[in-house]
């Protein structure tokens, strides 16, 4: 099979890398692709948006499926283009990407079909969301941006100066731009979260092992949001009776109410969960594989994800029984000094060669490029994923760690943390 992988981050490196593992692989391009992808197959320098490109391409080289990493792509309507053109492609139409463009729209479809998830309310002008929170006068507050905003859209006020700081930002100074013009406003949950995952053909629904993220960006979880500092998986207080619940409470009425909605929803619908006394409640909705949870989760799946892949275009996810190591994976992001804020790009990225020796670590590229003389650059916030495989979390913690000290580049910030929370 030839597949054609859209995205270039360190989610479409580690997509890359387990679809290669299958003999059912030919050839895999990947558009546009970043450095660590150039070694598992061919980059195309094609834009993950350039669609009539993206679409030309997979005509001329004869694609038998496209993947689609990143959100953007999916919530412009990509897979409805192709669908046009009977071309075969991974991944919601436009109108279940809803779920990730609109926190309301996701909101609202929880709320109608009583699927558990946080009381909220939805505001476009800031003295109303203002004067809602004066008047509710409850902290901590959930303040959201309600378009897409890589991740960093989400503020958790612990009083009403974060809060109206945070509304500030996004609604008069527009730092997400038309991403929070409209906000969500939603009670606090208390708990612990967890990230699910699950493929889904629109009838059947597989979900993945399940994962923890890490997304403020200092020890602690101290600080802005980010998109991610690091994950791990699995996650022992997810037992089989909580897997059971969130399958039945959460993935399954999803996947009814979207069908309901006449929406026939196809790939992979990533469920951020608040867990509290065993009991599940949505957060928010992606509609694509996390990053940096598919980091830890891919290393651990045994079934050949191209025959998921293959299983999910026909309709027929219920022939697939996934099969899971029992090994644990950790995985840190080594990002830019300054991100989430501003940072600088361009610096020289050394790899120790003993770090592709061991078999328990894997790096994968996120922020990266080459320069003009073909050398290894930072080129994003968040730059690499160092993944530690272990036979469980304390030792793939160990082997994580140890991995970043194979790795450097000027002002490399990771946290010092990460699968703690987990132990």
């Amino acid at each position: 099979m030839k597949i054609l992988l859209i995205g270039s981050g360190g989610r479409e490196h580690s997509l890359a890398l387990k679809i290669a593992e299958s003999p059912l692989l030919e050839k895999i391009y990947i558009a546009p692709g970043n450095p660590g992808t150039a070694n598992i197959g061919e980059n195309v320098p094609i834009k993950i948006n350039e669609y009539e490109k993206l679409i030309a391409f997979v005509k001329e080289k004869k694609i038998d499926l496209t993947f689609v990493g990143p959100e953007l792509p999916l919530t412009d309507g990509i897979t409805d283009l192709f669908q046009k053109e009977n071309l075969a492609v991974i991944g919601p139409n436009k109108a279940g990407s809803q779920l990730e463009s609109s926190k309301e729209w996701a909101k609202n479809l929880l709320k109608k079909y009583q699927i558990p998830t946080a009381n909220f309310a939805v505001f476009q002008n800031y003295y109303e969301a203002v004067s809602y929170i004066k008047e509710k006068n409850t902290f901590p507050i959930v303040i959201k941006a309600n378009g897409l905003a890589q991740g960093k859209g989400v503020t958790v006020a612990s009083n009403f100066v974060e809060a109206d700081e945070s509304l500030k930002k996004a609604m008069l100074e527009k730092i997400f731009q038309e991403a929070g013009s409209k906000v969500v406003i939603e009670d606090f949950l208390e708990g612990y979260e967890v990230s699910i995952l699950a493929f889904t053909d629109g009838e059947t629904i597989l979900p993945l092992a399940p994962a923890q993220d890490h997304k403020a960006i200092f020890d602690h979880d101290l600080g802005p949001n980010t998109g991610g500092m690091g994950a791990y998986s699995p996650v022992k207080s997810v037992d089989k009776e909580l897997n059971q619940k969130i399958t039945d409470k959460i993935l399954k009425p999803s996947i009814e109410a979207l069908k309901n909605e006449g929406i026939n929803y196809k790939g992979v619908l990533y469920a951020g969960l608040m867990i509290k006394d065993n009991e599940p409640y949505v957060i928010e909705f992606n509609v694509r594989f996390g990053d940096p949870e598919t980091q830890v989760i891919l290393p651990r799946l045994k079934t050949d994800l191209l025959e998921i892949f293959m299983a999910i275009k026909n309709n027929d996810l219920k022939s697939i029984d996934l099969q899971w190591k029992s090994t644990a994976a950790v995985t840190v992001v080594l990002a830019a000094e300054g991100y989430p804020g501003k940072y600088e790009t361009g610096k020289n990225i050394t790899i120790n060669p003993s770090f592709y020796q061991d078999h328990d670590l894997q790096l994968i590229y996120a922020g990266t490029a080459f320069d003009h003389a073909k050398k290894l650059v930072t080129s994003g916030g968040r730059v690499l994923n160092v993944v530690g495989l272990g036979a469980d979390l304390k030792a793939a913690i160990a082997k994580a760690y140890q991995g970043i000290g194979l790795v450097h580049f000027e002002n490399m910030y990771y946290r010092k943390d990460i699968g703690q929370k987990g132990l």
